[in-house]
């Protein structure tokens, strides 16, 4: 079923668990982004709202990212230790698989075993369905498209704060809006009617970066090689972030390495290893728009979209350069159809 579009049905019985829970948990994917955190905020903050008891969380980190506390004016966020061993609802924010969720996975089928409903919400195409009720949709920019549609079913009001939650993941899943379609536009422009400041949002999200970060990236971006050869003769171009080059430095920091490196003009993947503890890495990947990257992090082990995605790995980074390099000359065209 992976890949399949939502439906109707699937909407009406996520707006049916939402509009009745009193006690709901929201989770995010590990190393939380805007589009899975806001999403997460933004649906919590409307059932906090109806009256109903609401918590978000994730696994790991054991803090939020600086860059994105300021989206939970309610005060929603608690610590993972924090998260009940069974809630009676579980929503699965932007979480395309159950290894995403980290050290709270186990809260899915202990949920379930104590007659519990979980709810995955997501817009990942290799979403495996892990829950029992799904609202997944592949064609959505964002897992904050759906998350506007729930709270639209539900009759909530968006107001700014809200519709700050939901800018967040539209505007970084998007790449400020260069992926997106012109309903998406039009989503944009409601929230901005809304009340939400664009410029102060997007460049605490995506522009603001301590001076630490640069000497950080002038290491890094010194180490990247260019292999013109590699995916498929469409150029590979990548870039190593060491445990030493990430000291004092926050995890979003590291994440937005890729977007720098994904601007060489002669390649058409761009791969940013992120040294998380010795010889255990975080890949990402990004394609121009010509080769499939997640199907070479899904034959990693990873997943994500047909431009970008991402796996994890151990081993000498030369061993993880080898097995990606091999896993992107397999990996499938993007037709041009």
């Amino acid at each position: 079923m992976a890949g399949q579009q939502t439906s109707a049905a699937d909407l009406r019985a996520a707006v049916a668990l939402l509009g009745s829970a009193t006690d709901v948990t929201l989770l995010a994917h590990v190393n939380p982004d805007a589009d899975a955190l806001g999403s997460a905020l933004a649906v919590g903050l409307a059932l906090h709202r109806r009256g109903a008891r609401v918590r978000v969380s994730f696994g790991y980190p054991d803090e939020v990212p600086e860059t994105l506390r300021g989206l939970d004016v309610a005060g929603l966020l608690v610590p993972a230790a924090e998260v009940p061993a069974a809630p009676p609802l579980l929503v699965a924010m932007d979480t395309g698989s159950l290894g995403r969720l980290g050290p709270l996975r186990d809260r899915v089928a202990a949920t379930v075993a104590a007659g519990g409903e979980v709810l995955v919400v997501d817009h990942h195409v290799s979403n495996t369905r892990f829950g029992t009720t799904h609202l997944v949709d592949h064609t959505a920019e964002a897992t904050a498209v759906l998350a506007l549609r729930l709270l639209d079913e539900l009759g909530e009001v968006v107001d700014e704060p809200i519709a700050r939650c939901i800018y967040a993941g539209l505007v970084t899943d998007t790449r400020s809006f260069r992926h997106a379609s012109p309903e998406t536009h039009q989503i944009a422009a409601r929230l901005l009617a809304a009340g939400v400041d664009a410029e102060s949002t997007t460049r605490l999200l995506m522009d603001t970066h301590p001076f630490g970060w640069l000497g950080m990236l002038s290491s890094v971006l010194g180490r990247a090689r260019l292999e013109p050869a590699s995916a498929r003769g469409l150029g590979l171009v990548h870039a190593v972030v060491r445990l030493a080059d990430a000291d004092g430095l926050r995890a979003e920091e590291l994440e937005s390495v890729v977007d720098v490196v994904r601007t060489t003009a002669e390649a058409e993947v761009a791969a940013v290893l992120k040294e998380l503890s010795p010889q255990h890495w975080s890949v990402s990947l990004r394609a121009v728009g010509r080769l499939d990257v997640r199907a070479a992090a899904e034959a990693l082990g990873g997943g994500g979209h047909t431009l970008a995605a991402g796996f994890t790995a151990d081993g000498p980074e030369e061993q993880v350069i080898d097995e990606l390099r091999a896993a992107l000359d397999t990996a499938p065209l993007i037709s041009s159809d």
